[in-house]
């Protein structure tokens, strides 16, 4: 088993380059199948054993000073990780400095722009909060 155990995107990223490798073999496998490939190269039993040993591993990007991207309240934004801290399994809390501000309101008649947002996500990058058409508020690009 590695010594450092990749995160779930990264997995989910392997299990899709290993499924175009074998494509072009002319080897069609499932997404599932791939994943459990990948589990059993990293040394555990199934995919199910992985993901419990990963709800903890975070992508390297995450740590205070990474660089990331994703979309604030819709809006794409750039940033650099100021505070990372994990605040329960799967769940970590990231305060964003925003290359450029982004507005958090979505009316035409007034705006907030901010530089930096402090964050919660989850094990797809992703807030547990969303807006009133269902879109997170923040989607962290793994």
């Amino acid at each position: 088993m590695s010594r450092e155990l990749p995160s779930v995107a990264e997995v989910k990223s392997e299990a899709k380059r290993l499924r175009a490798a074998l494509a072009e073999q002319r080897q069609q496998i499932s997404h599932a199948q791939a994943l459990e490939r990948i589990a059993k190269h990293h040394g555990f039993r199934d995919w199910n054993a992985l993901c419990a040993k990963q709800i903890n591993v975070w992508p390297r990007n995450l740590q205070i000073g990474g660089r990331v991207t994703g979309r604030y309240m819709s809006q794409p934004f750039r940033a650099t990780v100021r505070k990372s801290e994990q605040i329960r399994p799967g769940r970590l809390r990231l305060v964003l400095a925003l290359d450029e501000a982004v507005d958090v309101v979505r009316f035409d008649s007034f705006s907030n722009l901010r530089k930096q947002v402090r964050v919660e996500i989850g094990p797809a990058g992703h807030s547990k909060e969303r807006t009133s058409d269902g879109v997170p508020h923040a989607e962290i690009d793994l």
